[in-house]
């Protein structure tokens, strides 16, 4: 059996190590697919290692090892152990979710990073917020109103059909809708360039939005 957590991030780089009865998974920090440096100005190269290598790394580190203990707590049959770590599970493991996917929504300038979304999703947006201006706006109202730490989305709902903007406190994963774009609103996201300035941040990011990986996933969820 396995657990909440490990079946929902087959899909973001898990390996199975062992086909035990109980979960034993494995995680591993993907590679940025450009190079700290290269969203500069929007995000600078201290945030992105930091955020990559420090960060990322610490959610894998932890969802590896409360996958460990889970998987001794399920041979020892210890049902208060295997509950008591899903707190765990569904932290580090909506971490390393979310920011799997949050670096394929960023691409630098020269690779397309900022260009507008074309086609069928620019179709999509515009018939959900008027314009693409109007949905950016609402967008970053939704990310500027998270209380502490957390992430908005662009998500597509697949029983209306329709694209909507949500947002998830800490590091919870999109669940309820396909997520299309995520943006990182806690602070290690933006502090060290921005400070305070969360509103600053969200106006910069859009210059560096990788919107050809949103349509490819927008492609997939219809």
């Amino acid at each position: 059996m396995l657990s909440i957590a490990a079946r929902s991030i087959r899909s973001s780089g898990f390996k199975t190590v062992a086909p035990l009865t109980a979960i034993r998974t494995k995680v591993t920090l993907p590679d940025l697919p450009y190079g700290y440096q290269a969203l500069e100005p929007y995000i600078n190269g201290d945030i992105m290692e930091i955020h990559h290598s420090k960060h990322h790394q610490t959610y894998v580190n932890n969802y590896n090892a409360a996958e460990e203990k889970l998987g001794s707590a399920f041979q020892a049959n210890d049902l208060t152990q295997q509950l008591t770590l899903q707190n765990a599970l569904k932290f580090n493991g909506g971490g390393h979710i979310n920011h799997s996917l949050f670096w394929q929504n960023l691409a630098p300038k020269s690779e397309g990073g900022g260009e507008l979304p074309k086609g069928s999703l620019l179709s999509a947006i515009q018939k959900e917020w008027g314009s693409f201006e109007s949905f950016v706006g609402q967008f970053n109202t939704a990310a500027a109103g998270v209380q502490g730490s957390g992430w908005a989305w662009l998500g597509y709902n697949k029983a209306a059909k329709r694209l909507e903007i949500a947002s998830t406190q800490n590091q919870d994963p999109l669940l309820h809708l396909v997520p299309l774009l995520g943006v990182d609103v806690w602070e290690h996201a933006y502090y060290l360039q921005y400070k305070n300035a969360r509103p600053e941040y969200l106006k910069a990011i859009w210059e560096v939005i990788n919107w050809k990986t949103v349509a490819e996933r927008f492609a997939k969820a219809q």
